[in-house]
Protein backbone atom coordinates (compact mmCIF):
# COMPACT_ATOMS: atom_id res chain seq x y z
CA UNK A 1 0.00 0.00 0.00
CA UNK A 2 1.42 3.27 -1.27
CA UNK A 3 0.19 5.55 1.33
CA UNK A 4 0.54 5.60 5.20
CA UNK A 5 -3.19 7.14 5.27
CA UNK A 6 -6.26 5.09 3.10
CA UNK A 7 -9.80 6.15 3.76
CA UNK A 8 -12.51 4.89 2.44
CA UNK A 9 -13.60 7.25 -0.94
CA UNK A 10 -16.94 6.88 -0.26
CA UNK A 11 -19.36 7.37 -3.59
CA UNK A 12 -22.56 8.59 -3.18
CA UNK A 13 -24.76 6.91 -0.46
CA UNK A 14 -28.28 8.01 -1.46
CA UNK A 15 -29.73 9.36 -4.14
CA UNK A 16 -32.78 11.12 -2.43
CA UNK A 17 -35.62 13.16 -3.86
CA UNK A 18 -36.64 16.70 -2.12
CA UNK A 19 -37.66 20.13 -2.09
CA UNK A 20 -35.61 23.31 -1.56
CA UNK A 21 -38.03 24.21 1.53
CA UNK A 22 -36.07 24.01 4.92
CA UNK A 23 -32.84 23.58 2.89
CA UNK A 24 -30.80 24.27 6.31
CA UNK A 25 -32.73 23.11 8.93
CA UNK A 26 -29.95 21.52 11.83
CA UNK A 27 -32.50 19.64 13.68
CA UNK A 28 -30.22 16.58 14.68
CA UNK A 29 -31.60 13.58 12.78
CA UNK A 30 -33.29 10.51 14.36
CA UNK A 31 -31.39 7.60 16.10
CA UNK A 32 -33.71 5.16 15.95
CA UNK A 33 -35.98 2.72 18.37
CA UNK A 34 -36.81 3.28 21.66
CA UNK A 35 -37.53 0.12 23.43
CA UNK A 36 -35.09 -1.76 25.31
CA UNK A 37 -32.95 -3.93 23.30
CA UNK A 38 -33.28 -7.66 25.76
CA UNK A 39 -31.11 -10.50 25.88
CA UNK A 40 -31.84 -13.58 23.11
CA UNK A 41 -33.28 -13.73 19.65
CA UNK A 42 -32.35 -13.77 16.07
CA UNK A 43 -31.02 -10.87 14.13
CA UNK A 44 -31.54 -10.86 10.72
CA UNK A 45 -29.18 -8.48 8.35
CA UNK A 46 -31.07 -8.43 4.69
CA UNK A 47 -27.86 -7.86 2.57
CA UNK A 48 -27.65 -7.24 -1.53
CA UNK A 49 -23.53 -9.33 -0.44
CA UNK A 50 -23.43 -12.62 -2.59
CA UNK A 51 -19.98 -13.54 -0.74
CA UNK A 52 -19.12 -12.45 2.46
CA UNK A 53 -15.77 -12.89 4.37
CA UNK A 54 -14.31 -12.52 7.65
CA UNK A 55 -10.58 -13.09 6.99
CA UNK A 56 -9.04 -10.61 8.76
CA UNK A 57 -6.00 -9.92 6.40
CA UNK A 58 -8.24 -9.52 3.32
CA UNK A 59 -10.89 -6.79 5.30
CA UNK A 60 -11.66 -2.97 5.01
CA UNK A 61 -14.30 -3.35 7.34
CA UNK A 62 -14.63 -0.36 9.92
CA UNK A 63 -14.44 -0.97 13.60
CA UNK A 64 -17.89 -1.07 14.07
CA UNK A 65 -18.86 -3.85 11.00
CA UNK A 66 -19.97 -7.50 11.90
CA UNK A 67 -16.58 -8.69 11.61
CA UNK A 68 -15.78 -7.69 15.26
CA UNK A 69 -18.67 -9.72 16.14
CA UNK A 70 -16.57 -12.67 15.27
CA UNK A 71 -12.94 -11.56 15.91
CA UNK A 72 -11.53 -8.94 18.21
CA UNK A 73 -8.33 -7.09 18.45
CA UNK A 74 -5.90 -5.25 20.53
CA UNK A 75 -8.19 -2.09 20.73
CA UNK A 76 -11.81 -1.35 19.92
CA UNK A 77 -14.42 1.36 19.01
CA UNK A 78 -17.27 2.15 21.33
CA UNK A 79 -20.28 4.78 20.00
CA UNK A 80 -22.96 6.32 21.59
CA UNK A 81 -25.83 8.33 19.73
CA UNK A 82 -24.60 11.71 20.89
CA UNK A 83 -20.95 11.50 21.74
CA UNK A 84 -17.32 10.73 20.04
CA UNK A 85 -16.68 7.22 18.89
CA UNK A 86 -14.31 6.15 21.91
CA UNK A 87 -10.64 4.06 21.10
CA UNK A 88 -11.44 1.06 24.03
CA UNK A 89 -9.03 -1.72 24.90
CA UNK A 90 -10.46 -5.01 23.83
CA UNK A 91 -8.12 -7.67 23.86
CA UNK A 92 -5.23 -5.42 25.45
CA UNK A 93 -5.32 -4.38 29.15
CA UNK A 94 -4.81 -0.68 27.42
CA UNK A 95 -4.73 1.12 24.25
CA UNK A 96 -0.97 1.03 24.00
CA UNK A 97 2.35 1.98 25.62
CA UNK A 98 4.46 4.20 23.43
CA UNK A 99 8.28 4.63 23.77
CA UNK A 100 11.34 5.26 21.40
CA UNK A 101 10.19 8.80 20.09
CA UNK A 102 6.87 7.19 19.44
CA UNK A 103 8.15 4.61 17.37
CA UNK A 104 7.80 1.53 19.57
CA UNK A 105 3.94 0.29 20.55
CA UNK A 106 3.99 -1.72 23.63
CA UNK A 107 0.74 -4.38 24.81
CA UNK A 108 -0.07 -6.68 26.70
CA UNK A 109 -3.20 -9.03 26.92
CA UNK A 110 -5.74 -9.23 29.40
CA UNK A 111 -5.66 -12.91 31.32
CA UNK A 112 -7.97 -15.44 30.68
CA UNK A 113 -8.61 -14.96 27.28
CA UNK A 114 -10.25 -17.75 24.97
CA UNK A 115 -11.03 -18.73 21.65
CA UNK A 116 -14.47 -20.45 21.01
CA UNK A 117 -12.69 -23.84 21.21
CA UNK A 118 -11.63 -23.32 24.59
CA UNK A 119 -7.69 -22.87 23.91
CA UNK A 120 -6.07 -19.26 25.10
CA UNK A 121 -5.63 -16.51 23.00
CA UNK A 122 -1.68 -15.96 22.89
CA UNK A 123 0.59 -13.05 21.58
CA UNK A 124 2.12 -14.93 18.97
CA UNK A 125 -1.51 -15.53 17.64
CA UNK A 126 -1.30 -11.65 17.16
CA UNK A 127 1.86 -11.29 15.74
CA UNK A 128 0.79 -14.47 13.00
CA UNK A 129 -2.60 -12.64 11.98
CA UNK A 130 -0.67 -9.23 11.35
CA UNK A 131 2.17 -11.16 9.10
CA UNK A 132 -0.70 -13.39 7.09
CA UNK A 133 -1.73 -9.79 6.28
CA UNK A 134 1.10 -9.32 3.88
CA UNK A 135 0.77 -12.23 1.97
CA UNK A 136 0.14 -10.95 -1.60
CA UNK A 137 -2.63 -13.96 -1.68
CA UNK A 138 -4.19 -12.19 1.05
CA UNK A 139 -4.40 -8.30 -0.24
CA UNK A 140 -7.21 -6.00 0.06
CA UNK A 141 -7.50 -5.21 3.57
CA UNK A 142 -6.91 -2.17 5.67
CA UNK A 143 -3.10 -1.92 5.08
CA UNK A 144 -1.73 1.11 7.43
CA UNK A 145 0.58 -1.07 9.25
CA UNK A 146 2.66 -2.58 6.38
CA UNK A 147 4.06 0.81 5.91
CA UNK A 148 4.76 1.83 9.61
CA UNK A 149 6.15 -1.22 10.26
CA UNK A 150 10.04 -1.90 10.06
CA UNK A 151 10.44 -3.91 7.51
CA UNK A 152 6.83 -3.75 5.70
CA UNK A 153 8.17 -2.93 2.59
CA UNK A 154 9.68 -6.10 2.04
CA UNK A 155 8.07 -8.62 3.99
CA UNK A 156 5.99 -10.85 1.62
CA UNK A 157 4.11 -12.86 4.48
CA UNK A 158 4.58 -15.71 6.83
CA UNK A 159 3.82 -18.54 4.04
CA UNK A 160 7.20 -18.89 1.98
CA UNK A 161 10.06 -20.39 3.90
CA UNK A 162 7.91 -19.21 7.55
CA UNK A 163 9.24 -15.69 7.35
CA UNK A 164 8.31 -13.93 10.16
CA UNK A 165 8.59 -10.02 10.55
CA UNK A 166 10.79 -8.73 12.86
CA UNK A 167 9.32 -5.72 13.55
CA UNK A 168 6.32 -7.56 15.37
CA UNK A 169 7.43 -9.10 19.02
CA UNK A 170 5.82 -11.38 21.15
CA UNK A 171 8.53 -12.41 23.68
CA UNK A 172 5.68 -14.13 26.13
CA UNK A 173 2.42 -15.23 25.73
CA UNK A 174 0.95 -12.04 26.59
CA UNK A 175 2.70 -9.47 25.43
CA UNK A 176 3.28 -7.54 21.76
CA UNK A 177 5.77 -5.10 20.57
CA UNK A 178 5.81 -3.06 17.16
CA UNK A 179 8.86 -1.13 15.74
CA UNK A 180 7.82 1.82 13.87
CA UNK A 181 10.19 2.92 11.31
CA UNK A 182 8.53 6.89 12.04
CA UNK A 183 6.05 8.02 14.87
CA UNK A 184 2.85 7.62 14.16
CA UNK A 185 0.53 8.82 16.94
CA UNK A 186 -2.47 7.19 15.52
CA UNK A 187 -1.10 3.72 16.11
CA UNK A 188 -3.46 2.90 18.57
CA UNK A 189 -6.03 3.13 16.06
CA UNK A 190 -4.77 1.20 13.66
CA UNK A 191 -4.34 -1.25 16.66
CA UNK A 192 -7.96 -1.69 16.37
CA UNK A 193 -8.74 -3.01 11.99
CA UNK A 194 -8.92 -6.92 11.59
CA UNK A 195 -5.24 -7.64 10.69
CA UNK A 196 -4.52 -7.23 14.46
CA UNK A 197 -7.41 -9.96 15.33
CA UNK A 198 -5.42 -13.25 16.43
CA UNK A 199 -5.11 -16.56 14.36
CA UNK A 200 -3.43 -19.17 15.40
CA UNK A 201 -1.18 -20.70 13.48
CA UNK A 202 -2.16 -24.84 13.30
CA UNK A 203 -5.81 -23.16 12.53
CA UNK A 204 -4.53 -21.45 8.98
CA UNK A 205 -4.23 -24.65 7.05
CA UNK A 206 -6.04 -23.65 4.22
CA UNK A 207 -5.73 -19.62 3.33
CA UNK A 208 -7.79 -18.68 1.05
CA UNK A 209 -10.99 -20.14 2.80
CA UNK A 210 -9.82 -19.25 6.43
CA UNK A 211 -12.63 -16.48 6.08
CA UNK A 212 -15.43 -18.87 5.52
CA UNK A 213 -15.04 -19.71 9.21
CA UNK A 214 -12.37 -18.02 10.96
CA UNK A 215 -11.81 -18.71 14.63
CA UNK A 216 -13.41 -16.76 17.04
CA UNK A 217 -12.15 -14.99 19.82
CA UNK A 218 -15.55 -12.59 19.81
CA UNK A 219 -19.14 -13.23 21.40
CA UNK A 220 -19.84 -15.14 17.76
CA UNK A 221 -18.88 -17.91 15.90
CA UNK A 222 -19.83 -19.00 12.30
CA UNK A 223 -22.00 -21.83 12.59
CA UNK A 224 -22.93 -22.23 8.69
CA UNK A 225 -22.46 -20.42 5.41
CA UNK A 226 -23.92 -20.73 1.88
CA UNK A 227 -22.59 -18.09 -0.66
CA UNK A 228 -25.21 -16.41 -2.32
CA UNK A 229 -27.63 -17.72 0.17
CA UNK A 230 -27.42 -17.51 4.28
CA UNK A 231 -24.98 -16.77 6.63
CA UNK A 232 -25.47 -17.96 10.40
CA UNK A 233 -23.76 -17.05 13.57
CA UNK A 234 -23.95 -18.14 16.91
CA UNK A 235 -23.06 -17.64 19.99
CA UNK A 236 -19.12 -18.37 20.81
CA UNK A 237 -19.25 -20.08 24.72
CA UNK A 238 -16.11 -18.88 25.75
CA UNK A 239 -16.35 -15.08 24.65
CA UNK A 240 -15.93 -13.24 28.28
CA UNK A 241 -18.13 -10.33 28.41
CA UNK A 242 -16.34 -9.00 31.70
CA UNK A 243 -13.70 -8.13 29.11
CA UNK A 244 -15.04 -7.10 26.50
CA UNK A 245 -16.23 -3.03 27.08
CA UNK A 246 -17.47 -3.08 22.95
CA UNK A 247 -19.95 -5.70 22.50
CA UNK A 248 -23.16 -6.08 24.02
CA UNK A 249 -23.37 -9.75 22.99
CA UNK A 250 -27.37 -9.40 23.15
CA UNK A 251 -29.05 -11.55 20.63
CA UNK A 252 -28.44 -15.13 20.68
CA UNK A 253 -27.57 -15.74 16.75
CA UNK A 254 -27.14 -13.77 13.84
CA UNK A 255 -28.41 -14.19 10.12
CA UNK A 256 -28.10 -12.61 6.90
CA UNK A 257 -29.70 -13.12 3.72
CA UNK A 258 -28.38 -12.73 0.86
CA UNK A 259 -28.41 -12.06 -2.72
CA UNK A 260 -31.20 -9.69 -2.59
CA UNK A 261 -32.23 -6.91 -4.70
CA UNK A 262 -31.57 -3.64 -2.96
CA UNK A 263 -35.33 -2.62 -3.62
CA UNK A 264 -36.78 -5.70 -1.74
CA UNK A 265 -35.14 -5.10 1.10
CA UNK A 266 -36.05 -1.61 1.85
CA UNK A 267 -39.84 -2.13 0.58
CA UNK A 268 -39.61 -5.61 3.27
CA UNK A 269 -38.06 -3.37 6.18
CA UNK A 270 -41.25 -0.50 5.11
CA UNK A 271 -43.82 -3.16 5.32
CA UNK A 272 -42.02 -4.62 8.91
CA UNK A 273 -43.86 -7.95 9.06
CA UNK A 274 -42.95 -11.58 10.86
CA UNK A 275 -39.52 -12.05 10.93
CA UNK A 276 -38.86 -8.49 9.48
CA UNK A 277 -39.45 -6.96 12.26
CA UNK A 278 -36.04 -8.58 13.62
CA UNK A 279 -34.27 -7.49 10.47
CA UNK A 280 -32.38 -4.22 9.30
CA UNK A 281 -29.91 -2.87 6.66
CA UNK A 282 -26.77 -1.43 6.88
CA UNK A 283 -25.29 -1.03 3.68
CA UNK A 284 -28.44 -0.42 1.61
CA UNK A 285 -29.53 2.96 1.44
CA UNK A 286 -33.24 4.31 0.35
CA UNK A 287 -33.86 5.57 -2.98
CA UNK A 288 -35.45 8.34 -4.25
CA UNK A 289 -38.46 6.48 -5.58
CA UNK A 290 -39.32 5.43 -1.79
CA UNK A 291 -38.76 9.08 -0.11
CA UNK A 292 -42.61 9.58 0.01
CA UNK A 293 -43.64 6.18 1.38
CA UNK A 294 -40.90 7.00 4.20
CA UNK A 295 -41.43 10.28 5.04
CA UNK A 296 -45.32 9.78 4.60
CA UNK A 297 -45.90 7.42 7.42
CA UNK A 298 -44.72 8.32 11.06
CA UNK A 299 -44.21 4.66 11.86
CA UNK A 300 -41.83 4.15 9.28
CA UNK A 301 -40.08 7.45 9.19
CA UNK A 302 -39.62 6.22 13.37
CA UNK A 303 -37.26 3.37 11.64
CA UNK A 304 -35.13 5.18 9.59
CA UNK A 305 -31.87 5.99 11.11
CA UNK A 306 -29.69 8.91 9.80
CA UNK A 307 -26.52 9.89 10.44
CA UNK A 308 -25.61 13.36 11.51
CA UNK A 309 -22.60 13.79 9.49
CA UNK A 310 -20.55 11.82 7.29
CA UNK A 311 -18.55 11.49 4.19
CA UNK A 312 -17.05 15.17 3.05
CA UNK A 313 -18.27 15.97 -0.44
CA UNK A 314 -16.42 17.97 -1.72
CA UNK A 315 -15.76 19.58 -5.72
CA UNK A 316 -11.96 19.30 -6.24
CA UNK A 317 -9.87 21.96 -7.54
CA UNK A 318 -7.37 21.06 -10.06
CA UNK A 319 -4.34 23.65 -9.00
CA UNK A 320 -1.89 22.03 -11.51
CA UNK A 321 -4.03 23.20 -14.86
CA UNK A 322 -3.63 26.67 -15.99
CA UNK A 323 -7.02 27.86 -15.46
CA UNK A 324 -7.02 26.80 -11.65
CA UNK A 325 -3.04 27.76 -10.36
CA UNK A 326 -3.88 30.97 -9.38
CA UNK A 327 -5.27 31.22 -5.75
CA UNK A 328 -7.15 34.17 -6.63
CA UNK A 329 -9.64 32.27 -8.95
CA UNK A 330 -10.13 29.33 -6.51
CA UNK A 331 -11.44 31.60 -4.01
CA UNK A 332 -13.55 32.74 -6.94
CA UNK A 333 -14.88 29.71 -7.26
CA UNK A 334 -15.54 29.18 -3.75
CA UNK A 335 -18.20 31.99 -3.33
CA UNK A 336 -19.57 31.07 -6.94
CA UNK A 337 -20.87 27.36 -6.28
CA UNK A 338 -24.29 26.92 -5.15
CA UNK A 339 -24.18 24.50 -2.17
CA UNK A 340 -27.88 24.74 -1.57
CA UNK A 341 -28.35 23.40 -5.19
CA UNK A 342 -26.12 20.70 -4.08
CA UNK A 343 -27.81 19.70 -1.28
CA UNK A 344 -31.53 19.51 -2.81
CA UNK A 345 -29.66 17.33 -5.26
CA UNK A 346 -29.07 14.98 -2.89
CA UNK A 347 -31.96 15.26 -1.47
CA UNK A 348 -32.07 17.81 1.20
CA UNK A 349 -30.71 18.73 4.55
CA UNK A 350 -32.14 15.56 6.43
CA UNK A 351 -31.33 12.71 4.04
CA UNK A 352 -28.68 14.31 2.27
CA UNK A 353 -26.46 16.15 4.18
CA UNK A 354 -25.24 19.90 6.16
CA UNK A 355 -23.65 22.27 4.18
CA UNK A 356 -20.21 22.13 4.72
CA UNK A 357 -17.24 25.03 4.84
CA UNK A 358 -14.11 22.67 6.83
CA UNK A 359 -12.30 19.82 5.92
CA UNK A 360 -12.31 18.05 9.09
CA UNK A 361 -15.83 16.55 9.22
CA UNK A 362 -18.06 16.93 12.37
CA UNK A 363 -17.49 13.68 14.64
CA UNK A 364 -13.91 14.15 14.42
CA UNK A 365 -11.37 15.27 17.16
CA UNK A 366 -9.71 18.35 15.66
CA UNK A 367 -13.15 19.64 14.00
CA UNK A 368 -14.36 23.36 14.36
CA UNK A 369 -16.41 25.00 12.58
CA UNK A 370 -15.94 28.29 10.48
CA UNK A 371 -15.95 28.90 6.89
CA UNK A 372 -12.90 31.41 5.34
CA UNK A 373 -14.97 32.15 2.76
CA UNK A 374 -18.93 33.59 4.24
CA UNK A 375 -21.74 33.45 1.76
CA UNK A 376 -25.33 32.17 1.87
CA UNK A 377 -25.76 28.67 1.24
CA UNK A 378 -27.07 29.99 -2.98
CA UNK A 379 -23.23 31.14 -3.24
CA UNK A 380 -22.58 34.64 -3.89
CA UNK A 381 -21.91 35.03 -7.55
CA UNK A 382 -21.13 38.97 -7.52
CA UNK A 383 -18.29 38.65 -5.47
CA UNK A 384 -16.90 36.17 -7.56
CA UNK A 385 -17.42 38.13 -10.46
CA UNK A 386 -15.35 40.57 -8.57
CA UNK A 387 -12.51 38.63 -7.76
CA UNK A 388 -12.30 36.89 -11.25
CA UNK A 389 -12.54 40.83 -12.79
CA UNK A 390 -9.34 41.49 -10.40
CA UNK A 391 -7.80 38.57 -11.17
CA UNK A 392 -7.49 39.93 -15.00
CA UNK A 393 -9.60 36.50 -15.64
CA UNK A 394 -12.62 35.98 -17.88
CA UNK A 395 -14.21 33.84 -20.43
CA UNK A 396 -13.30 31.15 -18.17
CA UNK A 397 -13.86 27.50 -19.64
CA UNK A 398 -13.64 24.47 -17.20
CA UNK A 399 -13.76 20.71 -17.43
CA UNK A 400 -15.66 19.12 -15.33
CA UNK A 401 -15.14 15.16 -15.11
CA UNK A 402 -18.00 13.28 -13.42
CA UNK A 403 -18.70 9.36 -12.63
CA UNK A 404 -21.70 8.54 -15.10
CA UNK A 405 -22.11 5.37 -12.84
CA UNK A 406 -22.92 7.04 -9.82
CA UNK A 407 -27.05 7.80 -9.69
CA UNK A 408 -25.97 11.09 -8.16
CA UNK A 409 -22.39 11.74 -10.49
CA UNK A 410 -24.17 13.66 -13.31
CA UNK A 411 -26.72 15.52 -11.51
CA UNK A 412 -24.99 17.03 -8.90
CA UNK A 413 -22.41 18.07 -11.25
CA UNK A 414 -25.35 19.89 -12.95
CA UNK A 415 -25.98 21.39 -10.10
CA UNK A 416 -22.18 22.75 -9.81
CA UNK A 417 -22.43 23.62 -13.78
CA UNK A 418 -25.02 26.42 -13.41
CA UNK A 419 -23.55 27.48 -9.36
CA UNK A 420 -20.29 28.51 -11.16
CA UNK A 421 -22.67 29.73 -14.29
CA UNK A 422 -23.72 32.53 -12.48
CA UNK A 423 -20.23 34.14 -12.12
CA UNK A 424 -19.64 33.56 -15.92
CA UNK A 425 -17.50 30.27 -15.54
CA UNK A 426 -18.48 27.52 -17.99
CA UNK A 427 -18.36 23.99 -16.55
CA UNK A 428 -18.09 21.04 -19.50
CA UNK A 429 -19.20 17.97 -18.14
CA UNK A 430 -17.58 15.30 -19.23
CA UNK A 431 -19.31 11.48 -18.09
CA UNK A 432 -17.30 8.95 -17.56
CA UNK A 433 -18.16 5.15 -16.58
CA UNK A 434 -16.50 4.26 -13.42
CA UNK A 435 -13.10 2.63 -13.82
CA UNK A 436 -12.69 5.31 -16.03
CA UNK A 437 -13.36 7.92 -13.78
CA UNK A 438 -11.00 6.39 -10.88
CA UNK A 439 -7.93 6.02 -13.69
CA UNK A 440 -8.67 10.25 -14.85
CA UNK A 441 -8.59 11.58 -11.27
CA UNK A 442 -6.12 9.41 -9.61
CA UNK A 443 -3.56 8.74 -12.58
CA UNK A 444 -0.67 10.74 -13.33
CA UNK A 445 -1.94 12.99 -16.00
CA UNK A 446 -4.48 14.87 -14.22
CA UNK A 447 -6.44 15.54 -17.26
CA UNK A 448 -9.28 17.31 -15.49
CA UNK A 449 -10.31 20.53 -14.43
CA UNK A 450 -12.72 19.94 -11.65
CA UNK A 451 -14.23 16.56 -10.03
CA UNK A 452 -17.29 16.33 -7.38
CA UNK A 453 -15.95 12.98 -4.81
CA UNK A 454 -16.57 12.33 -1.16
CA UNK A 455 -13.86 11.02 1.42
CA UNK A 456 -14.19 9.08 5.00
CA UNK A 457 -11.13 8.55 7.03
CA UNK A 458 -10.98 4.68 8.65
CA UNK A 459 -10.59 5.75 11.62
CA UNK A 460 -11.86 8.96 13.67
CA UNK A 461 -8.70 10.83 13.20
CA UNK A 462 -8.40 14.18 11.15
CA UNK A 463 -5.19 12.84 9.95
CA UNK A 464 -7.65 10.95 7.42
CA UNK A 465 -9.52 14.08 5.94
CA UNK A 466 -5.85 16.20 5.44
CA UNK A 467 -3.09 13.22 4.96
CA UNK A 468 -5.24 11.49 1.82
CA UNK A 469 -6.40 14.71 -0.15
CA UNK A 470 -3.17 17.41 0.64
CA UNK A 471 -0.29 15.68 0.76
CA UNK A 472 2.00 15.66 -1.97
CA UNK A 473 3.15 12.13 -1.98
CA UNK A 474 -1.13 11.80 -2.71
CA UNK A 475 -1.06 13.37 -6.14
CA UNK A 476 -1.10 10.77 -9.12
CA UNK A 477 -0.27 7.22 -8.81
CA UNK A 478 -3.73 6.11 -7.55
CA UNK A 479 -3.46 8.69 -4.65
CA UNK A 480 -6.86 10.78 -3.79
CA UNK A 481 -5.37 14.10 -3.55
CA UNK A 482 -7.50 15.25 -6.46
CA UNK A 483 -6.89 18.97 -6.20
CA UNK A 484 -3.01 18.34 -6.95
CA UNK A 485 -2.69 20.52 -4.24
CA UNK A 486 1.33 20.95 -3.06
CA UNK A 487 2.75 23.11 -0.40
CA UNK A 488 5.44 22.40 1.11
CA UNK A 489 4.83 24.14 4.62
CA UNK A 490 1.67 21.37 4.51
CA UNK A 491 3.46 18.87 3.96
CA UNK A 492 5.80 19.46 6.83
CA UNK A 493 2.99 20.02 9.02
CA UNK A 494 1.04 16.79 8.32
CA UNK A 495 4.30 15.36 8.98
CA UNK A 496 4.65 16.64 12.18
CA UNK A 497 1.16 16.11 13.43
CA UNK A 498 1.06 12.53 12.38
CA UNK A 499 3.72 11.82 14.67
CA UNK A 500 2.27 13.28 17.71
CA UNK A 501 1.31 11.24 20.04
CA UNK A 502 -0.96 12.99 22.52
CA UNK A 503 -4.08 13.54 20.95
CA UNK A 504 -4.86 16.70 22.07
CA UNK A 505 -1.66 18.48 20.48
CA UNK A 506 -2.45 16.11 17.83
CA UNK A 507 -6.34 17.24 17.15
CA UNK A 508 -4.89 21.10 17.89
CA UNK A 509 -2.53 20.52 14.83
CA UNK A 510 -5.10 19.43 12.57
CA UNK A 511 -7.47 21.75 13.13
CA UNK A 512 -4.68 24.77 12.36
CA UNK A 513 -4.39 22.44 9.15
CA UNK A 514 -7.83 22.66 8.77
CA UNK A 515 -7.59 26.56 7.95
CA UNK A 516 -4.08 26.83 6.37
CA UNK A 517 -5.09 24.54 3.63
CA UNK A 518 -8.27 26.32 3.25
CA UNK A 519 -6.72 29.92 2.34
CA UNK A 520 -5.10 28.10 -0.69
CA UNK A 521 -8.69 27.31 -1.71
CA UNK A 522 -7.87 23.98 -3.23
CA UNK A 523 -10.97 22.10 -2.73
CA UNK A 524 -14.56 23.37 -2.04
CA UNK A 525 -16.34 21.85 0.67
CA UNK A 526 -19.81 21.10 -0.42
CA UNK A 527 -21.72 18.99 2.34
CA UNK A 528 -21.08 16.67 4.95
CA UNK A 529 -23.04 13.78 3.07
CA UNK A 530 -25.15 11.71 5.22
CA UNK A 531 -26.27 8.28 5.41
CA UNK A 532 -29.85 6.66 6.06
CA UNK A 533 -30.60 3.46 6.80
CA UNK A 534 -34.17 1.18 7.64
CA UNK A 535 -34.60 -1.48 10.41
CA UNK A 536 -37.46 -3.68 11.80
CA UNK A 537 -39.65 -2.24 14.62
CA UNK A 538 -38.01 -4.91 17.17
CA UNK A 539 -34.19 -4.05 16.42
CA UNK A 540 -33.36 -1.48 19.15
CA UNK A 541 -29.52 -0.34 19.70
CA UNK A 542 -29.82 1.55 15.36
CA UNK A 543 -28.51 4.18 15.35
CA UNK A 544 -25.24 6.31 13.79
CA UNK A 545 -23.17 8.56 15.29
CA UNK A 546 -21.36 10.75 14.34
CA UNK A 547 -18.54 8.94 12.96
CA UNK A 548 -19.02 6.37 11.65
CA UNK A 549 -22.05 7.20 9.74
CA UNK A 550 -23.09 3.63 9.72
CA UNK A 551 -24.85 1.53 12.38
CA UNK A 552 -22.83 -0.06 15.19
CA UNK A 553 -23.50 -3.75 14.89
CA UNK A 554 -21.65 -5.09 17.80
CA UNK A 555 -24.43 -3.42 20.09
CA UNK A 556 -27.75 -4.21 18.33
CA UNK A 557 -30.54 -6.17 20.30
CA UNK A 558 -33.90 -7.08 19.80
CA UNK A 559 -36.87 -6.45 22.11
CA UNK A 560 -39.74 -8.76 22.39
Amino acid sequence: MKTITRAVAVAAVLALAATACNANNKDAPSAGGSAVAEQGGTLSFLSTSKEISFDPAKSQNLGTSAIHLILRGLTAWKTSPDGATELVPDLATDTGQVSDGGKTWTYKLKPGLKYADGSTIVAADIKYGIERSFAPELSGGLGYHKSLLVGGDKYTGPYKNNASLASVEAPDETTVIFKLNKAFGDWPWVASMPAFSPVPKKADTDPAHYGEKPVASGPYQVKSYTPGSKLELERNPNWDKASDPARTGLPDAFVWQMGLESNAVNQRLIQDSGDDKFAAATGVSIPAALIPTVTGDPAVKARVATSPSGALLYLALNNKRPGLSNVEVRKAIQYAVDKQAIQVARGGPEFGGEIASTLITPGIEGYAKYNTYEAQPQGDPEKAKQLLAAAGVSNLTLSLVADSESPTGVPIAEAVQQGLKRAGINAVIKPLPNKQYIETTTGNKGDYDLTVSSWLPDFPSAIGNIQPLFATSEIGNGGYNLSRYSNPAVDTAIAAATAESDQTKAAAAWAALDKQIMNDAPLVPLLYARNAFLHGSKVQNFYLPGYPPYPNTLIMGLSK
